[in-house]
């Protein structure tokens, strides 16, 4: 009886074990589907700049540095940022850091009728012209005839001049003089006259493969005794308007009677196609459609929908760099929407700011030349003209997990991505994630910041000659909140940012204070020993007089820009770079971190 017990029980183990494993299982299974479907419900992604697909993207945007615009997410790190002179492979922007790229004074000739007055003489130089008219002149002067701007000597005079008067920056390039409206001839017999000279610059002291390009107006007076001509005046940046020359075509030779390095004339105006050019005309028209046949044989891609819209710059940038490389690797034109949700991160009301354009904060006229692209509006008027008269097809994908790669051999016409209503998974920049990452690169060469508003910025530097400090102070809200910033309020005091900035800062120089105190005044008492500015006190190149307010106007179809937020702290960042020396709030002026107490990193 007890053998047959133990052999009734053995036979029943072997199937309870496996209905109590099976059990199990089933259990795990369902607290991991629990799990996830917890973890899915709070999701919230990280910041998409923290996890770029390259390394050295990676370094440069996640910086672990405590200094103030490092990782600032309201600052924007675009293409041109990368264009590093030091380390470029690039030939042509090797150049910039070499001797022989540059003209120096001892390039150009000193020719003999004319006298070259340096800029301490210059303010001088007309009223002694006109003393000299007493003299006797040579007999064979004619102290009368008129200034020809187009005198290889006086071409000579003015590059010597503009060199001598303006040592903090290198010069690439002299256009050719123009004549312009004569200056006043007062009392004497003199001659005098106007020429108006372009230029191309990059500041002595530059990290940036960025050119500059100023035009000024230079007054121009004949002494009578012996007909030498001299410079008596040398204008404001930008003075010379009739010297500003339309942007060339790619591709072309110096323009005709430009003065250049001689070492390498053949390659100095390479430069252009790789790195930026600011003061050059903006052409940032949209892009045609050539013809019906031209559109019907090209192959598109559009991204529509998702919750990308009205988010930081950052994260805009992000998702379209996405879309922008997708399209590269299917050989697509990308169909893009040149509207732009400003984020209410930026404005002063403090709500989202619809109908902006993406040429008001970047440099369309690079993209469109360098990469294919077409405005949304006008692709879809084309597609409706010739959809049916040619049979254009349309592939549709409704699932950012179905990647580039799955796509690569589609034939329709237009590729449409649509983006659901959940958020994170309606982000463009998910379609680049996963294995995706490794495929799609994104092409930061190709966004650059608007030449207009960093055309502000060589404005603004240029009116400080390029010779200037910079400190960035932040206050604000911060100064507030005493429980994590316990010592930026007294740090950034006058008192406290006199005592910091004197071991720092020479006595007497130019020091421009970018700052998000709304107060200037409140920082009256570094002018005793500095000559402090502001963004503000330049407020003229975006008035409703300006350069700026009038091409961006008529972008807007007539209707006037606002220099928003986001221009603001775009043009202080860049000008704040731009300083010789630069002090940062969280750096170098309080023992308090960036983004509150205990946050600073270990290195900083």
């Amino acid at each position: 009886m007890l053998g047959r017990t133990l052999n009734l029980r053995a036979e029943q183990l072997g199937p309870g074990a496996v209905r109590t494993g099976g059990n199990l299982c089933f259990a795990l299974f369902v607290l991991g589907v629990l799990v996830f479907t917890l973890i899915a419900a709070t999701y919230q992604p990280d910041d998409p700049l923290l996890h770029p697909s390259s390394s050295h993207l990676t370094s440069f945007l996640t910086s672990t540095s405590n200094a103030t615009f490092s990782s600032d997410e309201s600052v924007l790190r675009t293409g041109e940022d990368f264009l590093n002179v030091s380390s470029s492979s690039d030939s042509s922007v090797s150049l910039l850091e070499s001797d022989s790229a540059f003209i120096h004074l001892s390039d150009v000739p000193n020719t003999t009728n004319t006298a070259t007055v340096t800029a301490a003489d210059s303010a001088a130089a007309a009223t002694e012209s006109a003393a000299a008219a007493d003299s006797t002149a040579a007999p064979d002067c004619d102290s009368t005839a008129p200034i020809d701007c187009s005198d290889p000597e006086i071409f000579h005079l003015m590059m010597r001049f503009a060199i001598e008067s303006f040592p903090d920056i290198h010069f690439y390039r002299f256009g050719k003089p123009v004549p312009a409206p004569a200056a006043p001839s007062g009392d004497g017999a003199a001659a005098f006259a106007a020429c108006d000279m372009a230029w191309r610059f990059r500041p002595r002291d530059a990290k940036r493969a960025t050119f500059y390009k100023d035009y000024r107006r230079f007054d121009l007076v004949r002494n009578p005794a012996n007909c030498s001509v001299s410079v008596a005046k040398i204008g404001d940046f930008h003075s010379g308007v009739n010297a500003r020359k339309k942007r060339r075509s790619k591709g072309g030779a110096s323009p005709t009677g430009d003065f250049a390095p001689k070492k390498v004339e053949k390659v100095v105006v390479a430069p252009v196609e790789v790195v930026p050019v600011v003061g050059e005309a903006v052409n940032d028209a949209l892009p045609a459609v050539e013809s019906e046949a031209k559109f019907s044989s090209g192959r598109y891609l559009i991204y529509s929908g998702g919750g990308d819209r009205c988010k930081s710059m950052n994260h805009y940038l992000w998702s379209f760099l996405c879309a922008l490389g997708e399209a590269q690797y299917l050989n697509r034109t990308l169909v893009m929407d040149l509207t732009i949700c400003l984020s209410s991160l930026y404005t002063g009301t403090g709500q989202d700011a619809e109908g902006k354009d993406f040429r008001f904060y970047f440099d369309f006229e690079h993209l469109r030349d360098s990469a294919s692209v077409i405005d949304r509006r006008q692709f879809w008027t084309d597609w409706g003209k010739w959809e049916k008269k040619n049979g254009l097809t349309l592939h549709f994908v409704n699932d950012f997990k179905v990647t580039p790669m799955k796509l690569a051999d589609v034939k329709d016409t237009l590729i449409m991505r649509s983006f659901g209503d959940v958020e994170p998974d309606n982000y463009w920049y998910r379609v680049c994630e996963g294995e995706t990452e490794s495929v799609i690169q994104r092409p930061w060469h190709l966004i650059w910041k608007s030449r207009r508003l960093m055309e502000i910025v060589s404005a603004i530097a240029s009116k400080m000659n390029w010779d200037f400090d910079s400190v960035h102070i932040v206050r604000g809200e911060k100064v507030k909140n005493t429980e994590l910033w316990p010592n930026l309020d007294r740090d950034t005091s006058p008192d406290a940012l006199l005592t910091t900035l004197r071991d720092k800062i020479e006595d007497g120089r130019t020091l421009y204070i970018a700052t998000n105190e709304p107060d200037t005044s409140f920082f009256d008492p570094l002018k005793d020993k500095y000559t402090s500015r502001f963004l503000d006190d330049f407020k003229d190149l975006w008035n409703e007089n300006s350069e700026w307010y009038s091409e961006t106007k008529e972008l807007n179809n007539g209707s006037p820009v606002e220099f928003d937020g986001y221009m603001r702290v775009e043009v202080d960042t860049e000008v704040f770079l731009r300083g010789k020396k630069q002090l940062e709030t969280f750096n170098d002026l309080t023992r308090d971190c960036k983004d509150g107490v205990n946050t600073c990193p270990a290195s900083s």
